[in-house]
């Protein structure tokens, strides 16, 4: 059996789907490394919204795509950009996903980290209202019992006059927090209105900027998240963090070579790739943490081109493949997005994600997973 997959240019190719998945198991926690996945959400696709309206979700199947990524265990990043905050779900919507998230971690033993951000603020802010409203998220994540990811603000990005400002809000929420946090620099190819994030558009000031808020609070800060696809640049920050404090790798485009580390150190992960690649990608630090650094990168490099793939420019809408993908593999019953985001893709694209998917054995019944590609071509008039 044969599928005909539209490229680029306009012209049909054959790809013989495979027929087996990747074998893959279930196994003990791992020991070297420090794993989230960034999960996505699952919309409702019977709500009759909007993309300006509330976000819907089927909490069932959000719930359950969670406790798969758990079996296999991955820690979930919960409520980060890969669930469409800023894009589709709102502060009341990612408040209800942290909850609910954060009491299913508890129920079955889950690492769980969720985002703390500034997203109820929907229009221009000052200062005193960016830091009331992070401290409305840190207290409401706080109270679930998970751990804290400090985003990067869109509406700090546009307050800010400088270096100071980031200084003295950071500050203040880290001497406020009870527990120690991961701080996260989302890069301007995510998310484009975090451009000068730190006070600066020159990467090694906003570097200087951000390791001097770590520097001031290596206390509470747990771990830092860099997501600047930008391998140097992580490298020299992972070695200039203070003892103890953890680098966590948000390079979907490097993530292979960071994890797998140097003589001088290593990155742990909390990638938005982990969520289509969480049994792989869990094989993978398997292996590492039995020292087999290089059985480790057999199994994760090969993944490095659909991931490149997914995250192509515009990079912010590397969420489309995440979800086309986890309809493909069955963790859920239709690609519908919160946001409408369905449509941020283009066919060939699709196409393209499939082929990789499926070379890769990602999908658990490749059949299904082909039944769905046809399915999707036939929507778009392309006959087999």
């Amino acid at each position: 059996m044969t599928i005909q997959l539209p490229g680029a240019d306009g012209a049909l190719r054959t790809h013989e789907p495979r027929t087996e998945p990747l074998a893959l198991t279930t196994g003990a926690p791992f020991t070297s490394r420090t794993v989230f996945s960034a999960a996505h959400v699952v919309a409702d696709p019977f709500a009759d919204t909007t993309p300006d309206s509330p976000a819907a979700i089927d909490w069932d199947a959000t719930l359950a795509f969670r406790r798969h990524l758990w079996s296999h265990g991955l820690g979930v990043a919960e409520a980060m950009d890969t669930a469409q905050r800023g894009m589709g779900l709102d502060w009341a919507g990612a408040a209800e996903l942290i909850r609910r998230s954060a009491a299913e971690a508890k129920s079955v033993g889950g690492l769980i980290a969720c985002g703390v951000g500034t997203d109820q603020l929907t229009g221009p802010a000052d200062l005193a209202e960016v830091r009331a409203a992070y401290e409305e998220q840190l207290a409401l994540v706080e109270a679930s019992g998970a751990r804290a990811i400090l985003m990067a603000s869109r509406a700090l990005a546009a307050a800010a006059a400088g270096p100071e400002d980031y200084l003295d809000v950071y500050g203040h929420l880290l001497r406020q927090s009870s527990e120690p946090v991961v701080l996260h620099w989302l890069g301007p190819m995510f998310d484009p209105a975090l451009e000068g994030y730190w006070g600066s558009s020159d990467l090694d000031a906003a570097t200087d900027t951000f390791l001097e808020v770590v520097a001031a609070h290596p206390d509470k800060v747990e771990g830092i998240k860099v997501s600047l696809l930008d391998a140097g640049r992580e490298i020299d920050i992972r070695r200039r963090l203070p003892q103890g404090v953890r680098c966590y790798t948000g390079d979907d485009f490097n993530y292979p070579e960071l994890i797998a580390g140097d003589e001088k150190g290593f990155s742990h992960a909390l990638l938005g790739i982990f969520d289509p690649l969480g049994p792989l990608a869990a094989e993978a630090v398997r292996v590492l943490d039995t020292g087999n650094t290089a059985g480790f990168r057999e199994l994760l490099d090969p993944t490095v081109e659909l991931s490149r793939h997914l995250f192509r420019t515009p990079t912010r809408f590397y969420k489309t493949g995440v979800v086309f993908l986890a309809w493909l593999a069955g963790h859920q019953s239709h690609f519908t997005m919160v946001g409408g985001l369905q449509s941020a893709r283009s066919l060939p694209h699709f196409a393209r994600a499939y082929e990789l998917a499926d070379g890769l054995g990602l999908f658990p019944d490749p059949k299904l997973a082909e039944e769905r590609m046809k399915n999707l071509l036939a929507l778009y008039g392309v006959t087999q």
